[in-house]
């Protein structure tokens, strides 16, 4: 298969799309397939460990500045790309584009074409599903794998997988059927109209989705938990309210770019990726080995993760079963661990690869 590389001459992500470069940390790099482009930012030595980090729901490359900084100054090898349907990548319009079996394909041709060589593997959101499954298919592309917030399910990151584990203490089964998931069941059921939700002020929607972790969430349901009952994320408003981003997780300038980003694309693409269950559950069975991991695996978890925690219930047991060298570590965070726990999320991986002598 023929491909292409390009380097922009500008020093991040941006040009491209016509946005002004936030600050001059990270190198911006296009490749392109006849199947799919990626843009990725790229920072450290060429010549050294290869570290890549795979971003989830609704970011970009840019949230691994932090690490991606911390990681480079050690003389790693540090990539980030702009995930299928995000940023300066490519955004197929069909939802069925958007399967974790073709987003694993895009993330080899961009291994294939920095060398190839075992790599760490860092995910965050959807890119830690995304991680767990290259890993799971493709074990020779690494030599270990940090998923963050979201831990790894051999039977994969969907509805059927997810629903069984709800911790029915907190979410009884006649008032929150899915559980925290009724968000995720809400796409499925009413994408049109979840996107349009989310479009019809796009700096609120990723202001108010980027909030730091609240401790007394904890041990109480979720407003995730309530979309369907509201009509919507946001209720009868349809739109989210006036709400101003948090400097502290984003700094200014890239929450701007983020922005900027989902002002020019939207969020249909980033939300087709909950619409590929069958799919995805599919490919996740076509995995060697019934989906376990041998390679080590650390899992970040953030204690004041409503969602996705998994202390005090069931959701971490598929990942200790599926996982041979499995280590988990946890933050005073909640779910945006890349920027609300900058430097604690790069101490906790640089402590599991002194540990584990990676």
């Amino acid at each position: 298969m023929g491909a292409a590389s390009m380097v922009s001459a500008l020093p991040i992500s941006g040009a491209a799309w016509g946005m002004p470069p936030p600050a001059p940390m990270l190198a911006s790099r296009t490749f392109s397939t006849p199947r799919h482009t990626t843009h990725y930012l790229e920072s450290g030595p060429a010549n050294g460990p290869l570290m890549m980090f795979l971003h989830g729901w609704p970011e970009l490359s840019l949230i691994w500045r932090a690490q991606m900084a911390a990681f480079a100054a050690e003389g790693w090898h540090c990539v980030a790309p702009d995930m299928r349907g995000y940023g300066g990548s490519s955004a197929p319009a069909a939802n069925d584009a958007y399967t974790l079996e073709a987003i694993v394909a895009d993330m080899a041709e961009l291994h294939d074409h920095l060398g190839g060589k075992p790599a760490i593997w860092v995910g965050h959101d959807w890119g830690s599903v995304v991680a767990g499954e290259l890993v799971a298919h493709q074990p020779d592309r690494s030599r270990g794998v940090v998923l963050i917030s979201v831990p790894y399910f051999p039977t994969t990151n969907a509805l059927p997988t997810l629903v069984p584990l709800v911790d029915r203490t907190i979410y009884p089964a006649d008032t929150y059927p899915d559980g925290q998931w009724d968000y995720y069941r809400y796409y499925t059921k009413h994408f049109d109209s979840a996107v349009a939700d989310l479009d019809a002020d796009k700096a609120a929607s990723l202001a108010s989705i980027y909030r730091r972790g609240d401790p007394a969430s904890i041990g109480k349901p979720t407003p995730n938990a309530m979309v369907t009952q509201k009509g919507g994320r946001f209720g009868r408003a349809h739109r989210a309210p006036p709400t101003k981003p948090d400097p502290a997780l984003w700094p200014t300038a890239d929450f701007e770019m983020l922005v900027k980003t989902y002002e020019a694309h939207g969020f249909r693409a980033p939300c087709a990726w909950y619409m590929n269950d069958d799919a995805n559950v599919a490919y996740a069975r076509r995995s060697p080995n019934a989906g376990r991991i041998l390679k080590p695996v650390l899992f970040v978890n953030g204690d004041w993760d409503a969602i996705n925690t998994i202390h005090g219930n069931r959701s971490g047991d598929p990942m200790r079963a599926a996982c041979a060298d499995l280590s988990v570590t946890s933050l005073q965070g909640a779910h945006w661990l890349p920027v609300e726990s900058k430097v604690e999320l790069a101490q906790a991986i640089r402590s599991w690869l002194q540990d584990k002598k990676l």
